[in-house]
């Protein structure tokens, strides 16, 4: 145990390290906060979906020749979460057909274009590292550290401000619509959080494993608890250990980072789901 505990001190010295825990606190945070509304509502597989979009995104920017991806990623991410919003309500299209259209069609056109305009040598790694994030948050830089850290401040006020908007879009649109409330809005406001947060995941688990992110702390917290509240704080407070935890083994044992964090989310959402066998806990609709 000794020697564990100065191993980890000597990787702490590290700047890298030190930032991967930053911005996994911060990610492992936004994506938790509007998790729950996306299980409640039945749209997780949106966050699969857009995921599949920021890969190709990626793609584009990197045949384009960006060294900063994230605007262009950001964009592109934001655009498509409006258009799988307004598909959603198009009786022609299906909610989860358009989502397989464009996640698929995205991932697909995302591959082809690191094919035909390889920039590297090694692109079974690029794509590998894109799809699971198995390095990208070990090489951040303080820029990609500020960009972050601004933008979960911004995912986070969003949602402390919106919070009471976003439980009555989340459990009675039908109710909240009666009552005024511009429920389109509302709706639009959380694809485009969703969006962001996507974005911000990328460096963490890779596109693949974004919807864990998602799902896992939501869930595992609706075995124990009853209120939206208390589902939400829970929620958050699993996301960000597991993320710590998961960064922390990750870099002790030299697994890939994403992997290790949904490995580490998975037990966690076993553990809840044995506390809550036997308390009888969940959240009820």
């Amino acid at each position: 145990m000794t020697a564990l505990i100065e191993k980890l001190s000597l990787y702490m010295q590290y700047p890298f390290v030190r930032y991967a825990l930053i911005v996994g606190v911060l990610i492992a945070l936004c994506s938790s906060l509007l998790g729950v509304t996306l299980v409640l509502k039945r749209f997780s597989f949106i966050g699969d979906g857009l995921s599949h979009v920021a890969f190709g995104a990626m793609a584009v920017a990197a045949v384009v020749g960006l060294s900063n991806e994230m605007p262009l990623v950001l964009v592109i991410t934001t655009v498509c979460a409006v258009l799988l919003l307004c598909a959603g309500q198009n009786a022609k299209i299906k909610g989860d057909a358009a989502v397989a259209m464009i996640s698929v069609g995205a991932l697909a056109i995302g591959y082809l274009l690191m094919n035909i305009f390889a920039k590297s040598s090694n692109l079974s790694g690029d794509v590998c590292s894109t799809l699971f994030g198995s390095t990208s948050i070990l090489t951040l830089t303080p820029a990609e550290v500020l960009i972050c850290g601004i933008l979960s401040v911004l995912v986070v006020a969003v949602f402390i401000l919106f919070y009471n908007k976003i439980f009555s879009v989340t459990f009675d649109e039908n109710f909240a619509r009666a009552t005024g409330m511009k429920v389109g809005l509302y709706n639009l406001l959380i694809a485009v959080v969703i969006a962001v947060i996507i974005v911000l995941a990328m460096n963490l688990v890779g596109s693949l494993l974004i919807s864990a992110l998602v799902i896992f702390p939501a869930l595992s917290a609706m075995r124990l608890f009853k209120s939206f509240k208390a589902v939400t704080v829970c929620s958050a407070v699993f996301s960000v250990n597991c993320a710590l935890l998961g960064i922390l083994i990750s870099i002790l044992a030299g697994t890939p980072v994403g992997s290790t964090i949904v490995a580490v989310d998975i037990v966690g959402f076993l553990v809840f789901l044995a506390i809550g066998a036997v308390t009888r806990g969940g959240i009820k609709r």
